[in-house]
């Protein structure tokens, strides 16, 4: 029975093994954890040269998109001679461009920089820049849908479409371009999709199906299709006008009819195929 016993059944002998099973554990932990901090601190190791490259030219885009926009909206405002149409949809188009470079642009740099592009700013800074994105950017691609379709009733109703006219449907199409884009982007905050998930600590557009259909819709493929249809149609009244002036061009008279040595009939009879040419072109 003796010979049978494990030789740590005695109390003194099995602490020492104890002890060195502890102390390997300690190592391994120590290993371990070492291997995990090891990986975190690669993990947050100097951003690249093609990194730093693009994250510079981002913010340069950003500074000279918020200054250019900001020069036009001044020189709009300072000189009395712009102070019509179509200069205020220019006015208003530089307006949400300002607020894209101001608002929008330095908070995506934000999430850009941080680790796997997680929303670390909280769910209120979330909702202000989804909302001002979704805003500004919609009311852009409309303010030059609306600069589209003045130059397009400029060409095509010169007489119906005057001065004040002008001014008045310029100033309807402001104002339904930002009710418009306030409507697509406060809809998220009425509780229509979800924005923010704090679990995940993600920041994006609303995933609603519905909502993804509307928003694309009205901010983008709406307006394309407007704005495609408008320029065709100036390409064409454009095209019909400079054939027009060209059949009604003043043509020198032939040769024949400026030779004094001709009588009348033949100078009529050359007269008469003279025109009879105008007619074919």
């Amino acid at each position: 029975m003796a010979e049978t016993l494990s030789p740590c059944s005695p109390r003194g002998q099995c602490q020492p093994s104890m002890g060195a099973n502890t102390s390997s554990a300690n190592v391994d932990a120590n290993a371990s954890s070492s291997v995990v901090g090891g990986s975190a601190w690669r993990g947050r190791e100097p951003f690249s040269i093609f990194t730093v490259l693009i994250l510079t030219l981002l913010v340069l885009l950003t500074v000279a998109t918020f200054l250019w926009n900001l020069l036009v909206l001044a020189t709009i405002l300072r000189v009395k001679a712009f102070h019509r149409v179509p200069h205020n949809l220019v006015a208003s188009t530089a307006v949400s461009d300002v607020l894209v470079a101001a608002l929008v642009m330095p908070l995506s740099l934000v999430k850009e920089l941080s680790a796997g592009r997680r929303w670390r700013l909280g769910r209120e800074l979330c909702l202000v820049w989804v909302c001002f994105d979704m805003l500004c950017c919609t009311a852009s691609i409309w303010n030059v849908t609306a600069i589209a379709l003045d130059r397009y009733w400029s060409v095509t109703r010169q007489l119906q479409y005057t001065l004040l006219a002008r001014r008045r449907i310029s100033n309807v199409m402001i104002a339904l371009t930002w009710l418009l884009s306030a409507a697509i982007s406060l809809a998220p905050l009425l509780g229509w999709g979800e924005t923010y998930s704090p679990e995940q600590e993600r920041c994006q557009l609303s995933q609603e199906p519905s909502y993804t259909i509307v928003s694309t819709g009205g901010a983008f493929y709406l307006p394309l299709c407007v704005v495609l249809f408008v320029y065709w149609k100036i390409y064409k009244a454009s095209k019909l006008h400079m054939g027009a002036r060209k059949r009604n061009a003043v043509l020198p008279l032939p040769e024949a009819a400026q030779r004094p040595d001709l009588t009348t009939r033949e100078v009529c009879k050359n007269s008469f195929y003279f025109r009879r040419s105008l007619t074919m072109l």
